[in-house]
């Protein structure tokens, strides 16, 4: 499934009529250039989900960064990295949704 169709659904999944109004999902510039990513996790079911910190640091043109904080999933590359981003919370996502359904 197309990355951006899996986020509209994911998000879709999450909006109760409140969680919408409260949270949601921001992406971004940077002005080094590159993508800022934040989805807040508060009352989903990633919520209280470990996340192991991903960095990867090649080059002034090939990086990208992930990590939970406070209850918000964020993600930070390089101009070419939004994909790349996505891809990392939806495996998260998913992977999760598996271990919940043994």
């Amino acid at each position: 499934m197309d990355i951006l169709k899996w986020l509209e659904n994911w998000y879709s999944s999450n909006c109760d009529g409140d969680w919408e109004h409260l949270y949601g999902i921001k992406i971004g510039t940077l002005d080094n250039p590159g993508w800022s990513v934040e989805i807040n996790l508060l009352e989903t079911v990633l919520e209280d989900r470990g996340f192991e910190r991903i960095k990867i640091d090649n080059s002034d043109d090939d990086w990208v960064f992930c990590w939970v904080e406070e209850g918000k999933f964020n993600g930070a590359g390089d101009p070419g990295k939004l994909t790349v981003i996505l891809e990392i919370f939806r495996k998260w996502a998913q992977q999760a949704q598996t271990d919940d359904a043994r």
